[in-house]
């Protein structure tokens, strides 16, 4: 039986085979279809995105109400024939010095803390207001308006004039109409309604029931005095007493 001799050269050139082949497999295993290289790691999805944060500007925020002081002045008592003036002004006094009610010069001056909106950017605001009292020549008598500027103050005067002796009441309105600048729509809300009360009285600073009290009784006094044969009725009686 003859053997077959073992050939150094032929067992390296099976290992190159061997090694040649091994690697060939992996290279082709981890090369994608057409060459591409895989991506490293998954990609994030929109959901795993953090939110944006949101703009201050992009909601509108609600207008905060301006603050105002609305004070009243009239005279509480005028004589007749005599004219006198009756005040409303709607301002803006961030001191907060505000007196609710008081007298100077003998005028009754009253004050309210009113809150009205402030839509001053997009509306045009016009203050408008009225006096409403029965027995009184009031001047303007109608509704009186005035734009009305953002932390700008407004006043509207009445001048007064009674005709004769009394007690008169009325109501001083105050309303905010709004304008829209862009499409003109207006719309109107009532800020106060305020009751006043005056005093009409004569010449001498009487009123209207004392002055017709004293008239009667000057009107008997005078109907005695003029009565026929007072005189010789006063002196009868004078001596009948004397005897």
């Amino acid at each position: 039986m003859s053997r077959i001799a073992f050939s150094p050269r032929i067992f390296y050139s099976l290992l190159l085979v061997l090694a040649l082949s091994s690697c060939g497999g992996s290279a082709a295993a981890t090369e994608p279809v057409g060459g591409l290289p895989e991506p490293t790691q998954e990609l994030p999805s929109a959901t795993d995105a953090p939110p944006l944060p949101i703009s201050p500007t992009s909601q509108p925020q609600p207008a905060i109400p301006e603050r105002r002081y609305l004070t009243l002045e009239f005279p509480p008592q005028i004589r007749a024939g005599d004219s006198d003036i009756v005040r409303l002004t709607l301002e803006v006094n961030d001191l907060g010095n505000l007196t609710p009610t008081a007298e100077i010069d003998g005028n009754v001056v009253t004050g309210e803390i009113i809150e009205i909106p402030n839509l001053y950017e997009t509306h045009h605001v016009i203050a408008e207001s009225r006096f409403d009292i029965a027995g009184l020549q009031v001047a303007p008598p109608d509704l009186a308006s005035q734009p009305l500027a953002q932390g700008q103050s407004v006043t509207f005067s009445w001048s007064i004039l009674p005709q004769g002796v009394g007690f008169y009441r009325g109501t001083i309105w105050l309303y905010l109409r709004f304008v829209d600048k862009l499409n003109g729509e207006e719309s109107r809300i009532t800020v106060s309604a305020q009751i006043v009360e005056i005093e009409a009285v004569n010449l001498l600073g009487l009123s209207g029931n004392f002055a017709r009290s004293v008239g009667l009784i000057g009107s008997v006094v005078g109907t005695v005095i003029g009565f026929p044969f007072l005189e010789d009725i006063i002196k009868y009686l004078f001596k009948r007493k004397k005897k």
